[in-house]
């Protein structure tokens, strides 16, 4: 387990839209992009292998920026395909807030990064003791009915609380702003309650029942 003071001060970035990875939370990805190939490589080498998985976003004038909170998963996964793609997996260590990009050879970006405000992240699994798995599950049920999705239900049944809210912000088919926000929840409590008013939302917008979720 990660303490804070294993964290390093800088590391490579990973920008994509639409890519959420949270604390205890595995994230697969396939790499093919020369840069990002070498990204992975350089990571290797490493003592903690750390990426910071982070979302660009729009700037007012128009032009593309970066999020400034990224959450920095280590490299548990790995495997090379035959044509030379890399299949890698994430596991979430902490969230991280963007200080600024370092300049320097590398292809892929770098930047300094503060983790100050997470160390919850590197704990026990969180806990939401107002958590109403019943009423989360039936409407859960009608939203994914409302996309056209399937799951294995009786996974989620089962999942612990962290495991299940995290896992499906992680894995619904949500706007990227919708993640970032996620992402940036403060606590299990306030990601949950997202997640629920993004899929009441998304029934609304369906024509869906309008039955609330308190």
């Amino acid at each position: 387990m990660f303490k804070p003071c294993d964290l390093p001060e800088s590391i490579p970035l990973f920008p994509l839209t639409g890519a959420l990875l949270l604390p205890r939370g595995r994230l697969p990805l396939h790499i093919f992009e020369p840069r990002y190939l070498q990204m992975i490589e350089d990571c290797l080498k490493t003592r903690h292998r750390l990426i910071g998985m982070i979302q660009p976003c729009k700037c007012r004038g128009g032009g593309n920026a970066l999020n400034t909170i990224g959450c920095a998963g280590r490299l548990t996964g790995f495997s090379e395909t035959e044509d030379g793609r890399y299949m890698i997996t994430l596991s979430g260590i902490s969230r991280f807030r963007l200080m600024r990009e370092i300049g320097g050879f590398t292809p892929y970006l770098r930047a300094e990064v503060q983790w100050a405000d997470f160390e919850r992240d590197m704990g026990r699994a969180e806990q939401d003791p107002g958590f109403s798995r019943a009423r989360f599950m039936d409407l859960l049920g009608r939203y994914l009915v409302a996309q056209g999705l399937d799951t294995d239900w009786d996974s989620l049944t089962d999942a612990e609380d962290e495991l299940l809210i995290n896992s499906l912000s992680m894995l619904l088919p949500l706007d990227p702003e919708d993640k970032q926000a996620l992402l940036e929840a403060p606590s299990l409590e306030t990601r949950r309650e997202t997640l629920i008013t993004l899929m009441e939302f998304a029934l609304h917008g369906c024509g869906g029942p309008e039955e609330p979720l308190q």
